[in-house]
């Protein structure tokens, strides 16, 4: 057990985090570092990365500026990951982006290009770098932070919550994969005899779900504001961490809300 008593994320675990620049990712960055795993970052943004690498104790975090939207490039760091630390223990998916209106007829089909190319496509393009090194990992984590809306959509948020909905159906199915993966490495365990109960550990794939997310700027700039519901990222990245401490049934193909 760690320090700060993560007993499933050992020194040296590898965790790559996708859209490490923004306030989430930099304290996702901050909190896994200080819990033991080396951290590899990636975001669009070359400074807001490097602020999010410095968050992390010395040699603790590597930043690398991706394209994620492009599939090519994606795998590229994915394999990367694998080569430099011979393994890949998780891959938190915190590419995030806003795009709506407050009427129906304010959401537009550019809109939903911008959002889809955004909030879907990154996620298929991670998932699908990652799905086998994650699957080869003894407690692969596989983690996509999503939103309330995609379960309740508004009328002006039609296309942001579309492309949640898409981004969690595809982890989902992700999340199946890996269910498939333990059923068969149980069944072909080393008694050989074609029977075996489900491992207790394995790769899982979840979803973390917000209203939305506040952090300590946000704050300051809008001191009256009271963020009923919303989920503060220091709080969001507690759970991120808390994942691999958790068995993978109570983790594989969840929608766990964080909502207040």
């Amino acid at each position: 057990m760690t320090p700060d008593g993560f007993r499933l994320l050992p020194e040296g675990s590898v965790i790559a985090v996708a859209g490490a620049g923004g306030p989430a990712g930099q304290a996702a960055v901050r909190r896994l570092s200080r819990a033991g795993a080396v951290v590899e970052a990636a975001d669009a943004a070359r400074d807001r990365l490097d602020e999010a690498v410095a968050l992390a104790p010395r040699g603790r975090a590597h930043g690398t500026s991706v394209d994620l939207t492009d599939p090519a490039a994606t795998r590229a760091w994915a394999d990367e990951i694998e080569e430099r630390h011979g393994r890949v223990d998780g891959l938190v998916h915190l590419v995030g982006g806003w795009r709506g209106g407050k009427d129906f007829s304010d959401n537009t089909l550019e809109d939903w290009e911008f959002l889809h190319r955004l909030l879907v496509r990154t996620v298929q393009n991670t998932s699908l770098a990652f799905h086998d090194a994650l699957a080869r990992a003894q407690h692969g984590r596989f983690v996509l932070i999503s939103a309330t809306a995609a379960a309740k959509p508004t009328a002006g948020n039609a296309g942001y919550a579309a492309a949640k909905a898409a981004a969690e159906a595809w982890t989902l199915a992700m999340a199946d994969s890996f269910r498939r993966l333990r059923k068969d490495r149980a069944v072909d365990g080393p008694a050989g005899d074609g029977v075996g109960a489900e491992p207790l550990d394995g790769p899982a794939a979840a979803i973390l779900v917000v209203k939305a997310l506040v952090w300590p700027l946000l704050r300051v700039e809008r001191p009256d504001a009271k963020f009923p519901g919303y989920t503060d990222v220091a709080d969001l990245a507690e759970e991120i961490a808390a994942l691999w401490d958790r068995p993978t049934d109570d983790v594989n193909g969840q929608r766990l809300c964080l909502t207040q």
